[in-house]
């Protein structure tokens, strides 16, 4: 697809100067008469009420795309350019847009039944289109033809397991389906899937719906006591080459042989506008970017804000490939932050040495973890393991040797009792709630651990921004391939889909 001029509405301009006004006036000074960036002095000019004025601006931006930000979206298109206006007016960076192209697959479904729209999902690849047909029950888990009887004029219900959803689904319209219901075969509700290929020579695809373990037994129930249930699926279906870009903004000052990496994605789910997944991060590092332009700096420090994460870390890979072996080595470390404001939040550090997950980061991680787990000891705050699963855009630079940290706060694993004593908030309950879901609204933020967070980004930036002890400057050996290049474009797209990278 060929996108249309980036969107900047007057409106990004015209709040784009707002965040220029007296007290910023510091940050288009020249760099003689800025101070030296202490952590005191950067953290204490993190506020929540900027924080929260990204986030009003965020928001209005996923309304541009129906809800979201994903990449490539006007939604997404009006996010990277209101996060390089904003760096481009201080002076103080070096602000490029790193553009490519992917391929784009969004799918969504409803299912209504008896008037009443039900919790659904959808499968990438699955056809859009609007069917109301009775259900008609499949036999077994559906993953030999055997299983479905004639279901001309009907909708298959099916229970997920054993096989593809795509093979089920082509099975379904083989045998004259005008529809088809995958159930869950476990408790939680399902979060999406994906048909896997765009056709198969079972059958056709039809339109379909992901539905939870308790709607489609209870339906079972129904049809086995002799009651017709009738269904309606409605779905839509978008796939298609998408231009989109990286935010790179790389200070003026400092030594470019010693660059310090913070990154973040800018991007949405289709589902929603993202503004914990993951645009608490990317206003955190924004607010950190903004205030750093009033200081000096003797490491060159460089923020990214990835494209394309929820579709399988796209941009960060293409960051890190694209790099030169010269280049790679000129980074000194690597800090990562998706989800930093999650509702019922734990506080979770990276594990750079493994010792609580047995997954360590690369020599140096350990000294990164170290510190932010001093800077929240320091405000008597307790701090959990994250584990280096691969889930989020630390890991092309995990793959090519480059010491990594950062924080995060819990996508949809349950929190603990433990984390509940920690931390407050509620056992057995997700950390977010609205994880990849449209109430990942403004409402959706935590903002006290929003604002904590933001500021021991301010502390950890602060800190390698003036000396890196400790982290390993040894050339490394030259990596060719990254762990993410590897998997197809369906494997990339869940690559990030569980996002537990927590354990408390």
């Amino acid at each position: 697809m060929k996108l249309r001029q980036p969107f900047l509405p007057v409106l990004i301009l015209t709040l784009a100067s707002t965040f220029v006004d007296a007290q910023d006036a510091a940050a288009l000074t020249g760099p003689s008469r800025k101070p030296a960036v202490t952590t005191d002095a950067l953290e204490r000019l993190i506020s929540r009420n900027k924080l929260l004025a990204h986030a009003e601006q965020f928001f209005s931006f996923a309304q541009l795309s129906n809800g979201n930000r994903a990449f490539g979206s006007e939604g997404h298109e009006a996010t990277i350019h209101y996060i390089k206006r904003l760096l481009d007016r201080t002076g103080y960076y070096d602000v490029e847009f790193q553009t490519f192209t992917y391929p784009y697959a969004e799918a969504r479904s409803q299912l209504t039944v008896d008037g009443k729209d039900l919790f659904t999902s959808a499968f990438t690849y699955s056809p859009g289109g609007d069917v109301t047909a009775p259900l008609a029950v499949v036999s077994n888990v559906g993953c030999q033809a055997s299983d479905y009887p004639t279901l001309t004029g009907k909708i298959a219900l099916i229970r997920r397991g054993d096989c593809d959803f795509g093979l089920k689904v082509a099975f379904a319209g083989g045998a004259g389906a005008s529809g088809a219901i995958i159930y869950n075969n476990l408790d939680p509700a399902p979060s999406g899937g994906t048909l896997a290929q765009p056709s198969r020579p079972e059958g056709p695809y039809v339109p379909s719906a992901y539905i939870t373990k308790a709607d489609g037994e209870a339906f079972i129930s129904r049809i086995d006591a002799g009651e017709e249930v009738i269904g309606s699926i409605h779905a839509t279906a978008i796939n298609e080459e998408r231009s989109t870009s990286n935010v790179i903004a790389t200070t003026k000052l400092g030594d470019r042989e010693n660059i310090i990496v913070a990154g973040a994605h800018s991007d949405s789910v289709p589902a929603g506008p993202g503004l914990n997944d993951d645009g608490s991060g990317s206003m955190g590092i924004l607010e950190v970017a903004l205030n750093l332009a009033k200081f000096k700096v003797k490491n060159a420090v460089r923020f990214i804000w990835w494209t394309a994460e929820e579709f399988g870390l796209v941009g960060s890979e293409y960051y890190v490939e694209h790099l030169s072996d010269e280049e790679r080595q000129k980074i000194a470390l690597y800090l990562n932050f998706d989800m930093i404001a999650s509702p019922n939040a734990g506080y979770f550090v990276f594990d750079g040495d493994g010792n609580a997950t047995n997954i360590p980061g690369p020599a140096g991680s350990e000294v990164i973890e170290t510190l932010y787990r001093g800077y929240f000891d320091s405000h008597n705050i307790r701090t959990g393991s994250a584990v280096f699963g691969g889930s989020s855009d630390y890991q092309p630079f995990v793959d090519v040797g480059i010491p990594s940290g950062g924080l995060m706060t819990g996508a949809g694993g349950l929190k603990t009792a433990e984390g509940a004593e920690w931390w407050g908030g509620e056992a057995g309950v997700a950390y977010d709630r609205c994880y990849h879901q449209l109430c990942d609204n403004i409402e959706n933020l935590f903002v006290d651990v929003w604002e904590r967070n933001s500021k021991a980004i301010a502390y950890s930036i602060a800190t390698y921004a003036q000396g890196i002890e400790g982290i390993p400057r040894t050339p490394r050996p030259p990596t060719r391939t990254l762990r993410v290049s590897k998997l197809s474009y369906e494997q990339r797209l869940h690559l990030t889909c569980d996002h537990e990278d927590d354990a408390a």
